[in-house]
């Protein structure tokens, strides 16, 4: 008996080979390296490829589909709210052949991008609202602890929010930091903004462009990175991120929808 001839027989019943394909051939294919073939293999992103008896992997047209699914769905990682969870599962789901809970996962985890996308835009509208409160006149100062309890916000995070530049807070006499109208509206601002996943490099890049230009557009300020951000995250172009990672999982679906045809078994 042929080696191709001895792999068919060791597959289940119902199992298709078109073709078979080396670690590097896979590699070449989906554009990986082969280090990183082997890594999806360990992390059970795919299903375990049989061994020749050399022990070198032999993987068929299947492992395509799992790896353009994993490839696809960690192109945007979105971390909030569990959807990295949710979308690890739909990779891990598909490739041990439970392809309708993977499309029902994937279904929900749309859900729950488009609910991030609502709270993005929602978290841009109250920013433009509560920038036309910053004319109004300073006739109130608090002290941190009163910001605090005001906003709902810990005294570590508004350290923290100052301590990125996001807000300059003057001091009084004795030296303490006091918090004029304006700040608050502006820790409103962040608050709103942090809320909604958006990323402090985000704020304080529109936060210093409204101060100059107080007629700019929020939503490509918070969503289109300067050249001068070394480092850009998906939380520095949140609402492009976002888009990208629905339509991705749309493609996902897709594929799932595919392998299922392809590969139930019995065929569906």
């Amino acid at each position: 008996m042929g080696e191709t001839a001895l792999l068919r027989c060791i597959l289940k019943v119902g199992d298709i080979i078109e073709n078979t394909y080396t670690t590097s051939q896979i590699a070449k294919i989906i554009g990986i390296h082969p280090n990183t073939v082997r890594m999806y293999e360990e992390l059970e992103l795919i299903s375990k490829p049989l061994r020749r008896p050399n022990g070198y992997r032999v993987f068929t047209d299947i492992h395509i589909y799992q790896f353009k699914i994993a490839r696809t769905a960690f192109q945007i990682e979105v971390l909030q709210n569990g959807l990295r969870k949710r979308i690890i599962e739909v990779v891990k789901l598909s490739a041990n052949k439970q392809y309708d809970k993977a499309i029902q996962l994937t279904h929900q985890y749309i859900q729950a991008v488009k609910q991030e996308i609502d709270n993005a835009n929602e978290a841009v509208e109250i920013t433009k609202e509560l920038l036309q409160g910053l004319t109004q006149e300073n006739t109130v100062f608090l002290t941190r602890k009163e910001v605090s309890t005001t906003l709902g916000v810990t005294m570590d995070t508004l350290r923290n929010w100052e301590m990125n530049g996001l807000l300059k807070v003057k001091r009084s006499e004795n030296g303490y930091r006091v918090y004029s109208n304006e700040d608050i509206q502006k820790l409103k601002i962040i608050r709103s903004l942090r809320c909604a996943n958006y990323s402090l490099s985000a704020i304080l890049r529109m936060m210093n462009t409204i101060t100059q230009n107080p007629e700019a557009n929020i939503e490509q300020l918070l969503n289109t990175p300067t050249a001068s951000e070394d480092i850009v995250s998906v939380y520095d172009k949140l609402i492009v991120s976002l888009n990208m990672a629905k339509e991705n999982a749309e493609i996902i679906i897709d594929l799932l929808h595919e392998m299922k045809s392809k590969y139930s078994n019995p065929p569906v």
